[in-house]
């Protein structure tokens, strides 16, 4: 009964490793506000610009802005892809456009071993969300 249990055990453990998350496994981006900016000529929207670094190997879930984003590579390398466009890399100096209506398929730190960081403007409606997640 005993040696059940433990190959039980042992079972459960090999499959929860294989099916694990991918997504609990990589790092999270971490976001830094920076400014908020109302855009009086444009009632009801505003300006927000943040930092985003992203730790080696950190992935973005599919989303959306809702937003005009520029996006502007300080440290290391990024992947970048809008759906129905083309995957890029972007290194320090370089930029990135995404619209309020593209979906960003592809986000993530290009090394599994270097840090990346970046600097995003987003132009949106006041209050709204930074990030929607895509279903």
């Amino acid at each position: 009964m005993l040696r059940l249990k433990y190959t039980v055990l042992a079972i459960a453990a090999a499959v929860g490793a294989l099916m694990g998350d991918a997504r609990a496994a990589a790092p999270a981006a971490i976001v830094t506000p920076l400014m908020t900016k109302p855009l009086d000529e444009y009632p009801g929207r505003e300006a927000l610009m943040i930092t985003v670094e992203y730790p080696p190997g950190a992935v973005d879930p599919v989303h959306r802005h809702h937003a005009h984003g520029f996006i502007y590579v300080l440290e290391g390398s990024i992947v970048m892809q809008v759906k129905g466009g083309k995957q890029v890399t972007l290194t320090p100096g370089q930029t990135f456009y995404e619209g309020p209506n593209d979906i960003h398929t592809v986000g993530r730190n290009a090394s599994q071993t270097q840090p990346a960081k970046f600097i995003v403007l987003l132009l949106k409606d006041k209050g709204a969300p930074v990030l929607v997640p895509e279903k």
